[in-house]
């Protein structure tokens, strides 16, 4: 007998669970069985307020509804309102329902029903707002899952940091990378034409796309594969600029081929400051036989490259040039202050905010005596 009873919980958890799950999928059975459990609800308190005397107050109803309109679609959402304002209606009859707060109760009551079939009816994914937002929030951990560098080898490393325009977590910069055979890094740094979650569907697509190719075509051939992406896609707004570096890890040369991006900048250790690099070509999107000038160079132990997209550098008080020299300037005065630990955090936290996302990338080939490479030559 106790072991029966000590199953039972766990049975109902499993149950419960299992319900869950499938709620999570928006299919119609799972919004039939929440339909009913919610109408069984709202019966159950009906009985028990007329068991008790007690009139029930509109809020409940309210609640029911907030309920409804997080967790259930459009048709199943009027079905339950029809049931809560049959409730409401019911349990106001009689002498209760003459007053005025009572009827003033009811018409607030109908104007919230109104205002959430309405809402529901809004919702161009066809799923429960609750599900909406779950599928924003995966889009933006996939963005942000496939934006991570991979492990490199002892001697180089890879930071980056990016803010989003006006708060939201679905910027339309990403990042792709790939390491081949322990020696050849490829990243790419994409700004798609855009702010906030109405880019973050097209950012997503885009960087799938990119995450297949990047590695499996050369430098200008990925470029070109890009730029046809975009414009086979329906939308007349399907453009970006991006920049992709190639490393050779074990020689440090490098060749980066632009596309539309701001010039990438590379600081050099003899003379201790930023130099802008050539690579220049048409932004992707715009026309179909995009030409683009890659540039090559090789990064020596103590240097590096940042790439960065131009929300770091545009505002209304310089233009382009003015920004990259606003950028050399802070970046060089982060290098003095700490060197490169922490660089791009600290750079974006210098750029006035304002309404475009902004990313800054930083590859770094470590010196020979830096802390980090003595330490895994002890080890």
């Amino acid at each position: 007998m106790s072991n029966a009873l000590s199953n039972v919980p766990r049975a109902l958890s499993a149950y419960l669970r299992t319900h869950a799950e499938r709620w999570r999928t928006g299919s119609r059975g799972s919004q039939a069985f929440l339909l009913l459990v919610l109408s069984a609800l709202v019966a159950l308190a009906v009985i028990l307020g007329d068991l008790t005397a007690v009139v029930l107050p509109v809020a409940l109803w309210f609640l029911f509804l907030m309920v409804g309109l997080m967790m259930l679609r459009f048709v199943p959402l009027v079905m339950l309102t029809v049931v809560l304002s049959a409730a409401a209606v019911g349990t106001s009859v009689g002498n209760d329902f003459k007053t005025g707060s009572r009827a003033l109760a009811l018409s607030v009551f109908a104007v919230g029903v109104l205002l959430a079939v309405y809402q529901s009816s809004r919702q161009r994914s066809g799923l429960p707002m609750a599900l909406s937002e779950a599928v924003l929030t995966q889009l933006r951990d996939r963005l942000q899952r496939q934006g991570v560098v991979p492990q490199l080898p002892s001697g180089w490393r890879s930071q980056s940091a990016t803010i989003t325009a006006n708060g939201p977590s679905y910027a339309g910069d990403f990042l792709v990378a790939d390491l081949r055979d322990g020696r050849w890094l490829e990243m790419a740094l994409v700004d798609v034409c855009g702010k906030g979650t109405s880019v973050g569907p097209q950012a997503l697509q885009f960087a799938g796309a990119l995450g297949g190719l990047i590695g499996a075509l050369p430098p200008h051939e990925l470029m070109a594969a890009a730029n046809g992406f975009l414009l086979r896609q329906e939308s007349d707004e399907s453009l970006a600029t991006a920049v992709h570096v190639k490393v050779d890890l074990v020689t440090g040369d490098y060749t980066i081929t632009s596309a539309g991006h701001p010039p990438a900048l590379h600081w050099h250790l003899d003379h201790r400051g930023w130099s802008v690099d050539n690579a220049r070509g048409m932004a992707l999107g715009v026309i179909p036989e995009a030409d683009f000038t890659p540039s090559r160079g090789r990064l020596k132990p103590g240097e590096a490259l940042m790439f960065y997209t131009d929300g770091v550098i545009e505002s209304a008080d310089k233009d382009l040039d003015g920004g990259i020299d606003w950028l050399r300037d802070v970046a060089l005065q982060a290098v003095d202050a700490r060197g490169f630990s922490g660089l791009p955090r600290r750079v974006l936290k210098k750029v006035p905010r304002g309404d475009d996302d902004r990313a800054l990338l930083l590859l770094e080939r470590q010196p020979l005596t830096s802390p980090e490479r003595t330490a895994e030559a002890l080890a």
